[in-house]
């Protein structure tokens, strides 16, 4: 029997989400990775160095999977769930950068 527990939308995920990610340390991390992320995109887009587009799933997902092994103590949702992750990964990013998360 599965331990995966079943999301009918991204709404529904969320908070589940946000309660893999309660480590202000794992949520500081995952921050400074999606940043990283889009001004490493932004500058391997525009310079026309595309070989660095390579780098993007490193960073993001090392800076994040650092922070759930090492100060979450628990397993990425990535691992079960990779879509909606991922959009949970810019969602949090957002509602940091605004201030509704504390980081």
């Amino acid at each position: 029997m599965s331990d995966t527990k079943t999301f009918n939308s991204f709404g529904e995920f969320y908070p589940f989400y946000l309660e893999e990610h309660s480590d202000v340390t794992c949520r500081r991390l995952h921050y400074l990775g999606s940043v990283l992320v889009l001004l490493v995109g932004g500058y391997a887009l525009f310079s026309g160095r595309l070989a660095l587009l390579w780098l993007l799933p490193v960073i993001g997902y090392g800076f994040a999977w650092l922070g759930h092994f090492k100060f979450e103590k628990n397993r990425p949702a990535t691992f079960q769930y990779p879509f909606y992750s991922l959009m949970g990964d810019w969602v949090m990013l957002k509602d940091m950068l605004i201030g509704r998360i504390r980081f």
